[in-house]
């Protein structure tokens, strides 16, 4: 039976396979969390195990750096659960959607983020509101298509304003609250919004 890649797991994955590339060994700890925007490096190391767990990693007992991936596994869940999903433009705290630069773009993701019954898309984050979430400027949010949220969802909300965020929406007696993650933020009180969607992945591309 398939594995369920979790999104933390797969950004942590996607990290290792990338760095491997890059410089030829495998990543310590501390620099996953770095490159995933993670503070706590026991997190990431419970991340690792599991990919272990998953036979999507191969650890070498007694070397920092002794990681290698499996790669007939990691080739064969990108060939064959990803799906296809357009870019449709960035999202910033408290500003209009804006159109991506390239109309056409469209990105590999994996099949379980998104349910068949409704239909996903991707926007490029804009700013630091999320950073607590571990979703940084620059980064690709997956969004499921949907009008319905739960309390402590990450959804791209629309304000009365016509602005659109990105944030943990709650609901509350007579308000809703729209909260950042990052704890220099404050959050947004609204009495209605228009919910277009929730996050059910995140990623980003690593450059050299």
């Amino acid at each position: 039976m398939a594995h369920v890649l979790y999104p933390k797991e797969r950004q942590v994955l996607e990290f290792i396979a990338q760095y491997i590339q890059r410089h030829g060994y495998a990543p310590i700890l501390s620099e996953i969390a770095d490159g995933i925007g993670v503070n706590a490096v026991s997190t990431v190391h419970e991340h690792v195990m599991n990919l272990v767990h998953k036979n999507f990693i191969k650890k070498t007992p007694g070397f920092e750096r002794g990681m290698e991936l499996v790669m007939e596994n990691v080739r064969e869940r990108a060939a064959n659960t990803s799906v296809e999903l357009p870019v449709l433009g960035f999202i910033a705290a408290g500003a209009p959607l804006e159109p991506h630069t390239d109309p056409n773009l469209y990105m590999s993701v994996p099949a379980t983020f998104i349910s068949g019954k409704k239909p996903g898309f991707i926007l490029q984050v804009k700013g630091t509101s999320m950073i607590e979430e571990g979703i940084l400027d620059g980064d690709y949010v997956v969004i499921q298509h949907q009008q319905d949220a739960q309390n402590g969802d990450i959804v791209v909300a629309v304000l009365p304003n016509g602005l659109a965020t990105l944030k943990k929406i709650y609901f509350e007696k007579d308000r809703i609250k729209l909260a950042p993650a990052n704890s220099t933020m404050s959050p947004i009180y609204a009495i209605s919004v228009k919910v277009q969607g929730k996050v059910v992945g995140i990623f980003r591309k690593y450059t050299s």
